[in-house]
């Protein structure tokens, strides 16, 4: 087989070695999809994209997301970070915009720039819907918390824009801290929902800047992301619907990873229109490293 080029980025990362890490495969065609996952498996990053061709189909260029475990019909840091690698990488030129043909649909992310490099990048995501109501004392036992931790005035959530995710109130920076899933619960809880991982959320932070705090835990082969665009792009509809803010648009920045030693920030934006919600999630990417697959 020829040299398989790929990338290493950093996605919603101020500086390098911070946010959440991808490996991005360029030119992966000719791969089949069990050696996309064994590659995925091997990379051990909580996702790994493979852009399947240089050439656009439909205005978007084909992209396949692999979690260790299985196949991602979208995700939030491989979706930014994989456009942010085409843009550098195979356009090699300043563009607006560029989108991405995923198995959710066309996801597309535009770039901001500070002179030739890119500085911030926003994907728009498919609008939120929303399903299950859980029980708060059931959550607070599978997340290890106190009862009186979970912020009773919000519901206890599904909420999905394209991958679900259950969206968890709390009240304090401490207790987010001291989170820690009950693996047995955990499991029993998510065998009844269609999310198969957490996001919990408090309005106290580590940075002044920061408007939230955020961690999120899951099933996909990494127990807990440094930084989740998808499931951030899901609170995001919440906290509108909800008018958690007390406001139907929110700009916000949120802050997730600190608990791990990789701090990000994501960059949330969203508006409640009647019948309609949209959501923007964005961030920066860094290219960390440049290798070959032999």
């Amino acid at each position: 087989m020829a040299k398989l080029v790929f990338y290493i980025t950093d996605v919603f990362a101020e500086e390098k070695f911070a946010g959440n890490q991808l490996a991005v495969y360029r030119n992966a065609g000719t791969l089949s999809s069990e050696k996309m996952q064994k590659i995925a498996k091997e990379m051990h990053f909580s996702e790994t994209t493979f852009i399947l061709s240089e050439k656009q189909r439909d205005g978007g260029y084909d992209v396949r997301i692999f979690s260790p475990e299985k196949e991602m019909p979208f995700a939030g840091h491989p979706t930014l970070g994989t456009a942010f690698v085409i843009q550098q990488e195979i356009i090699e030129q300043k563009v607006d915009e560029v989108v991405l043909n995923l198995k959710v649909g066309q996801i597309p992310v535009s770039f901001y720039y500070k002179g030739n490099r890119p500085d911030t990048l926003f994907m728009k995501q498919v609008p939120p819907t929303f399903g299950r109501i859980v029980d708060p004392k059931t959550v607070s036992e599978v997340l290890s918390v106190n009862l009186d931790d979970v912020d009773a005035r919000f519901p206890v959530e599904e909420v999905s824009t394209g991958l679900p995710f259950l969206i968890v109130p709390i009240k304090t920076l401490n207790a987010v801290k001291k989170a820690r899933t009950n693996r047995d619960k955990y499991f029993k809880l998510i065998e009844r929902l269609d999310a198969k991982a957490i996001l919990l959320f408090c309005p106290e932070t580590y940075s002044k800047d920061s408007d939230l705090n955020v961690r999120m835990f899951g099933d996909y082969g990494i127990t807990e992301d440094p930084a989740s665009g998808s499931a951030n792009g899901c609170l995001a509809g919440y906290l509108v619907k909800h008018g958690y803010f007390g406001k139907n648009k929110i700009d916000l920045r949120v802050e997730q990873g600190y608990e791990m030693g990789r701090p990000s920030l994501l960059l949330l934006k969203a508006e409640k229109k009647p019948g309609r919600i949209s959501v923007l999630v964005g961030g920066r990417a860094i290219m960390v490293a440049k290798g070959e697959l032999i």
